[in-house]
C-alpha cells in the first residue's frame, strides 16, 4: 500500500521504559521515514531513559523527580544531548499536550498515567491508549473529554484493538470529529480472551503459596510486575471488561471473558446474523501497537507471522470464578458505574503493590478488593475530583483492611 503520510508524525511515548514503551520503540525505529520521537518518559529507569534518549533523540525526556532530572541532564550533556529533561507530574501533562506532539502512546501503568491521558484527550491527540486504568478509573469522563477535545482513541491492548479490527476499525476511534462511541449496529456480545495465566491449572490450595516470581512468570507474555500479576488473579481481564464497555459504549451484559491458553485469538466479535469474527496473531505487543501506530493504514511490525498449522489447536474454556475471583469483582464493579470502578481499581493497585512486597498472599488479593468494594457507597463520577476523591478513599481504605486482616 502507497503511504498517504505527509509528513513525519510526532510521537510522545509515556512509560518508554516499560514493555509497551520498549515495543513502541522498537516498531518506532523500523519507520524512520513516518515517525519522529518528541518525547520519551520513565518514572525513575534514568539508566534505560538515557539509552533511549541517544538512540532516538527527542525533544524532551520527562522523569518523576527533580533528582532523576539532575542526574539525566548531567549524564545527557556529557553525551553532547541537546534532549530538554522536565520533571513532574505537571510536566508529564505538558509534553502530552504539547503543540509539537502528534500522537500520545498513553504506556504508563496504573492511576499515575490518568492525567497525562486526560491532557492529551483534551488537546486533541491521537492518543494510543494502552494505560487501561486511566479509562477504567474516569470512565465516561474520559470519553467526554476525548469528544470535547477532538481526540482520536485508539486501543492498544491487545483484546481491544483485536475488537477494534474485528468491527472495522471504526467503532472506538474518533475520525473526522465523529464520536467515539456509536453503539455497534449488529452486535450480539464480544468476547475477550484470557490465557488463564500462569495459574490455569492450579489448585485453590497450592494457590495460598504462590511468589511474586511464579505470579510474575506469565507463559506467554513478557509483561511489568502488576500488569503480571493482573493477569495471574484474572483482574486484568476484568478491567479489560470495563474498558471494552467504555470503549465500544456496550453494557457488561455484553461482553463476556473466555480462557484460550494459546493466546493465539486475542478477542473475538459475534454479530447477530451468527457471524463471529476473530482476529489472530503470534503474542506479541507490537502487533496491536503497528496497527495503533499506522491506522488506517498497515505497517510492518517485526512480529513473526502466525503459522497455523503449526500451531494446531485453539482451546476455549469459560472461566473459573471460584479460584478466580476477581474477574466477578470487576463485573459487578462495572455493572455499578459511577465510583465503583475507581475504587475498585485502587484497590486493586495497593493489594498487588503489598502481594509483590510479600506483605500479603496472593489468594488475599480478591479479599482486599471485595472488603473495600463492600465498604464503598457508590456515587456518581460527574467530575475528575469525584474521581480522584474515590481513588484516594479507596487507598486508605485498602491500607486499612490490609492492617487489621479484615480480608482474612
Amino acid at each position: 500500500m502507497t503511504s498517504n503520510v505527509s509528513q513525519t508524525m510526532q510521537i510522545a511515548v509515556l512509560g518508554s521504559t516499560g514493555s509497551i514503551g520498549v515495543s513502541t520503540l522498537d516498531v518506532l525505529q523500523r519507520h524512520p521515514e513516518r515517525y519522529r520521537v518528541a518525547a520519551l518518559t520513565a518514572h525513575s529507569n534514568v539508566t534505560r531513559l538515557f539509552e533511549q534518549c541517544m538512540v532516538h533523540r527527542p525533544t524532551f525526556a520527562v522523569v518523576s523527580s527533580a533528582t532523576h532530572a539532575q542526574k539525566l541532564t548531567a549524564d545527557l550533556r556529557a553525551a553532547g544531548s541537546a534532549t530538554q529533561v522536565l520533571w513532574g507530574e505537571q510536566a508529564l501533562c505538558d509534553v502530552a499536550a504539547h503543540a509539537q506532539v502528534d500522537t500520545v502512546m498513553a504506556g504508563i501503568v496504573g492511576a499515575a498515567g490518568l492525567a497525562s491521558t486526560l491532557a492529551a484527550a483534551h488537546a486533541g491527540k491521537r492518543i494510543l491508549l494502552a494505560n487501561k486504568e486511566a479509562l477504567v478509573m474516569s470512565g465516561p469522563l474520559f470519553i467526554k473529554a476525548v469528544c470535547d477535545g477532538g481526540a482520536t482513541l485508539i486501543p492498544v491492548d491487545s483484546e481491544h484493538n483485536a475488537i477494534f479490527q474485528c468491527m472495522a476499525g471504526h467503532r472506538s476511534a474518533r475520525p473526522e470529529n465523529q464520536p467515539p462511541q456509536v453503539r455497534p449496529a449488529g452486535v450480539r456480545r464480544v468476547l475477550l480472551t484470557a490465557s488463564g495465566g500462569p495459574f490455569l491449572r492450579t489448585s485453590y490450595d497450592d494457590l495460598r503459596n504462590v511468589t511474586p516470581e511464579q505470579a510474575c512468570a506469565h507463559p506467554r507474555w513478557v509483561m511489568g510486575r502488576k500488569i503480571s500479576v493482573d493477569s495471574a488473579t484474572l483482574m486484568n481481564k476484568g478491567l479489560e471488561l470495563i474498558e471494552a464497555c467504555l470503549l465500544f459504549n456496550l453494557p457488561p451484559s455484553q461482553v463476556d471473558v473466555v480462557v484460550h491458553p494459546q493466546s493465539i485469538v486475542h478477542s473475538l466479535v459475534e454479530y447477530l446474523d451468527g457471524s463471529m469474527l476473530a482476529q489472530l496473531g503470534n503474542p506479541d505487543m507490537r502487533t496491536p501497537i503497528a496497527h495503533a501506530l499506522g491506522w488506517p493504514e498497515r505497517i510492518a511490525s517485526g512480529v513473526e507471522s502466525l503459522d497455523i498449522v503449526r500451531a494446531g489447536r485453539l482451546d476455549f474454556e469459560a472461566p473459573d470464578l471460584e479460584r478466580f475471583p476477581c474477574l466477578k469483582l470487576a463485573r459487578e464493579a462495572a455493572e455499578a458505574g459511577g465510583t465503583a470502578p475507581a475504587v475498585l481499581n485502587a484497590a486493586n493497585e495497593v493489594a498487588v503493590g503489598a502481594f509483590l512486597e510479600r506483605r500479603l498472599a496472593f489468594v488475599e488479593i480478591p479479599r482486599v478488593i471485595g472488603a473495600v468494594l463492600a465498604q464503598h457507597s457508590v456515587r456518581s463520577a460527574d467530575s475528575l475530583q469525584d474521581v480522584l476523591r474515590a481513588d484516594e478513599w479507596a487507598r486508605g481504605a485498602a491500607a486499612v483492611t490490609l492492617g487489621s486482616g479484615a480480608c482474612a
